[in-house]
């Protein structure tokens, strides 16, 4: 299992439609091949700042098989608006679990 976490930075003033927006997305990364999770966590530090975490089953079905899909398309139509700048992406996977 991989996890992309995307930091996404909004204009704080925007916060609640673009919440709503990534909750329309949210089908879109259900039906995605690939797809095992989806959550959206806001930074309380920095309220302008979130966190979308998705759970794949490789890098390739998020940067391949997502990524040239419709629902692509679809994800960045409703979210980009929002988007201050680029979001920053990263994936990592889980070598050890200590409690």
């Amino acid at each position: 299992m991989i996890k992309e976490v995307a930091q996404i930075r909004i204009d704080p003033a925007r916060a609640a439609d673009f919440e709503a927006a990534v909750k329309l997305a949210a089908p879109v990364f259900k039906d995605a091949d690939g797809c095992r999770g989806m959550s959206l966590e806001r930074i309380i530090e920095h309220p302008a700042l979130y966190r979308l975490i998705v759970l794949w089953d490789s890098v390739d079905h998020h940067m391949v098989t997502f990524r040239n899909s419709d629902g692509f398309q679809t994800w960045r139509g409703l979210a980009a608006p929002f988007f201050s700048e680029p979001p920053i992406v990263d994936h990592s996977e889980n070598v050890s679990t200590y409690f």
